[in-house]
Formats: C-alpha cells, structure tokens, sequence
C-alpha cells in the first residue's frame, strides 16, 4: 500500500518523466496491489483535470489500464508549506481511508531546488515526514555552500534512511552494465585500470534546445545540470574499486569513495561554451552567461586510475545526441610498427536500453599483414528475455522497494562539489558555438595528442 505525493505535478518534469515512468510501472504490473498517486501544485485543478493532464502526457493510453490507472489519481491545490498545507492533509486522509492506513508515504519533490527547504520543512511541520520516503530531483544544491545548507536542512527533518536523492544517469540499464560486466568478466576486469586504458571518455552531447525549461536552464547551466551530477556520477561507476558486495551500502560506498579522489578540475582544463542564439530565447536573462556547454579533464588521483584523463563533455544543441562511455585503450608498440592511435577501444552507450560495443584491429584476410579496424556490438536489449525499464521508472520502482543502491550520498555528492568548485569559482567565459555543431573548437585541446571520439 503507498499513497504517492508528487510535488510540482504539472511541472515540465512531472510531464517528461515522472508520470510517464508511474504508467510503465502500472502497465508491467509493478507497483504495489494498493496505490494512489496525489499531484500537489499551487493551482485549484479538479481530479477530473489533473486525469487529463496526465492522460495528456502518455502515449495514447489503451481504455483498459488507463481506466484503471486514471482513478488512482488525485489532486491537492492550494500549494504547499509551512504556513498552510493547502488541500494536501485532506486528500491524503482521504487516500489513506480508501488504500490503508499504514500506506507507505512516498513524496516526489519534482520542483525547482530553491524549493526544496520549505517544502521539507512543511514535511516535518504537518506530520508528513515520519516514516516517509522523500525524493530529492538533482542538483542536490547549486554550490558548494548551498549543498551544506540543504543537507543540514534536509537532516533535521529526515533521517538519511528516507532521503532518495536521484540521479536519473544511475538508473539506466547501460550504467548498470557498467559495473555488472566489469566484475563479472576477467577479460574485462584485467584491463580496467591505468595500465591498459590510456584515456576515458565520457561524452553527452544533445541536439535538444532549452526553450521548455529556459528559465529553470538559465539559473543552472551545464555544469551544474550535467556535469556535476550526471557526468560525475559515471565516472564514479567507472572508476570505482570492487565493491565487498552488491548490495545497497556497497555499491554507494565505492561509489562515493572514489569521488573523494577527484582531483578538483583546473578552470585552464575546463573549456565553457554557449551555442549562438541563446540569448534570444524566452526566459533568458539579457545578456546571460549561462554555459550549455562544457568539456573538462578530470584526474582521479586512485592507483587505479593515476594519470588517466577522464574527458567529460556535453552540451546543448549540438550536432547529435549520444550517451557514451569509452575506454581508449593504450597502443601496443610491438611487433607492429605505427599503430593507428584510438583503434582499441571499448565502449558503453547508455542511450536507451543501451549497447556494448569493442573497436580494433584486425588482419585483412590475404598474403600481407595488413590491419584493418573492426567492430562488434552486444546490443543489451536482445540478450534472452531482456525486460529493460526506462531509468525513470527502475528508479521509482527502487523506492518503492526501499532500495537506496541506485541513489546518492551525502559524502558522495560533497566531495562532489569540492572536485567542481575551482571551475564554479572561477569559470572560463564561455565562447559562443554554432547550433549543429561540436561545440567550442578550442575544447579539441583537451583530448589532444589524440581527439574526442565522437566527432571531431
């Protein structure tokens, strides 16, 4: 039995994601026998039009589920806080009288982070934080300083147990692979450290433009949108040591452990950009700063991985959208002379249900020893009985479960902030790039001697 409180459920987010990962949940039959899920907002929307709304955001819904899904739904208007709960305390009461009375209390904190002190405070101060599971959208903080202030605040209202911080990169099925191939596989683990992988590249560029959340973007940026979170958190799956299990505190404690090795990233090695046009988008302030772009070197100072780049990169607008992890692996010397640099190469792409893909060389069939490259892909979908969920809905269903092992730390997302402060404290000015592009050319001088992978 759960009774879902969605906060900011007519939001762009709630839209895109959340609702959409709840009706996949339903439909494959994993959510709990007993549920209802209550939108909160500041709007006085009825049931009937918030069913709407939601129908609105799904992709042509069959009769059958839907009407099924559709009367679990509610609404609670009149906003949220410490002053007043608004509607929220009644329609609760009233899922509660019709689900259980010891339904689980999930609440969804699908809003801007600016929001989220008041609203957990109001949690605690209307008796709805205790036993609760409360999720957190990222970025957990927008600083360094604010981090601190949130996670006291968040602290001194819920125990750690509750807290839900989600990093939607985490739930994919391709980032999952990237740790489940790693321990599983000698072949894969022997090479998975500074002696065999020369470079690490970590690379998102999107074609998507910002003009839905513009004003959301413009406060944030993407470095705090992408890098600190996303980015970060990949190469913490990548280079993290054997976790002593798989289980929850585990996986989070190798995670988090090795992102205190971050070398704080050098402004000089961090290359911000902003794509042509920006400017001219509602919602953004005249004459903005804001980055859409970043690509930065990151060290990790872990015998592991000592003197291995980590090139992370991403941006909007760019020429194509992809979510690849690739390890370059390093050239041999013998008995080849003048290998093609970059030719070994294993990648993961976390687009999707995701694919493994190995680059190198081979001989040409014939007399001669000539070398050709060659590829083979494992596309993760079409392994027996593959059941993918998006990362939305494997996330949500983990809360559900109470499993925190796909979710981050405090210790984690501190050392965080400290590995991106220089770059926050001292930003480069962000050059302007041509929409369709591959950013900022200035940014090639970080892969160098060799290049970005992915198109350039």
């Amino acid at each position: 039995m759960t009774v879902f409180v969605l906060f900011g459920a007519t939001g762009d987010l709630a839209a895109r994601m959340v609702l959409p990962a709840f009706w996949t949940l339903h439909t494959e039959g994993l959510l709990p026998r007993e549920w209802i899920l209550i939108g909160n907002g500041r709007g006085d929307v009825s049931h009937e039009n918030f069913r709407a709304r939601v129908r609105d955001t799904l992709d042509s819904p069959k009769p059958g589920p839907w009407r099924d899904f559709a009367k679990r739904l509610r609404f609670a208007g009149g906003g949220f806080g410490t002053d007043s709960p608004g509607s929220l305390l009644d329609v609760i009461d009233e899922a509660r009288a019709e689900v259980g009375q010891d339904a689980q209390l999930v609440h969804y904190l699908a809003i801007p982070p600016v929001a989220f002190p008041e609203i957990t405070k109001a949690l605690g101060t209307h008796g709805l934080a205790k036993g609760a599971r409360v999720v957190y959208e990222k970025p957990f903080g927008t600083s360094p300083s604010s981090f601190r202030t949130l996670n006291r605040q968040v602290h001194s209202v819920l125990d750690e147990s509750q807290v839900y911080r989600i990093d939607h990169f985490l739930g994919k099925e391709a980032t999952q692979q990237l740790h489940a191939m790693r321990f599983a596989n000698e072949a894969v683990a022997a090479i998975w450290n500074r002696d065999h992988v020369e470079s690490v590249q970590i690379d998102v560029p999107e074609t998507l433009d910002v003009a839905n959340r513009a004003t959301f973007y413009d406060a944030t940026g993407a470095v705090l949108d992408m890098l600190v979170t996303h980015l970060f958190q990949v190469a913490a799956e990548v280079a993290m040591e054997p976790p002593a299990s798989l289980a929850a505190a585990d996986l989070q404690a190798a995670r988090e452990t090795v992102i205190r090795r971050f070398r704080p990233i050098d402004p000089g090695e961090a290359v911000l950009g902003q794509f042509a046009g920006y400017r001219d988008i509602k919602g953004v302030a005249k004459g903005s700063r804001t980055d859409t772009y970043v690509a930065a070197k990151l060290w990790i100072d872990s015998p592991r991985w000592k003197g291995v780049p980590f090139l992370l990169r991403t941006g909007k607008r760019m020429a194509a959208s992809e979510q690849r992890v690739s390890l370059v692996l390093r050239t041999p010397t013998k008995p080849f002379p003048k290998l093609p640099p970059q030719a070994n190469v294993l990648s993961f792409s976390l687009a999707g249900d995701g694919e493994v893909d190995l680059s190198l060389l081979a001989k040409k069939p014939g007399i001669a020893e000539d070398l050709e490259p060659a590829s083979v892909g494992l596309p993760l979908a079409q392994l027996p009985d593959a059941d993918p969920l998006p990362p939305y809905a494997r996330l949500i269903h983990d809360v559900l479960e109470g499993d925190r092992a796909l979710f981050t730390r405090p210790d984690g997302l501190s050392a965080a902030w400290k590995a991106v402060r220089p770059l926050l404290d001292s930003p480069p000015r962000p050059i302007t790039y041509q929409p369709g592009s591959w950013g900022p050319p200035k940014a090639r001088k970080l892969a160098a001697p060799h290049r970005w992978l992915l198109g350039q």
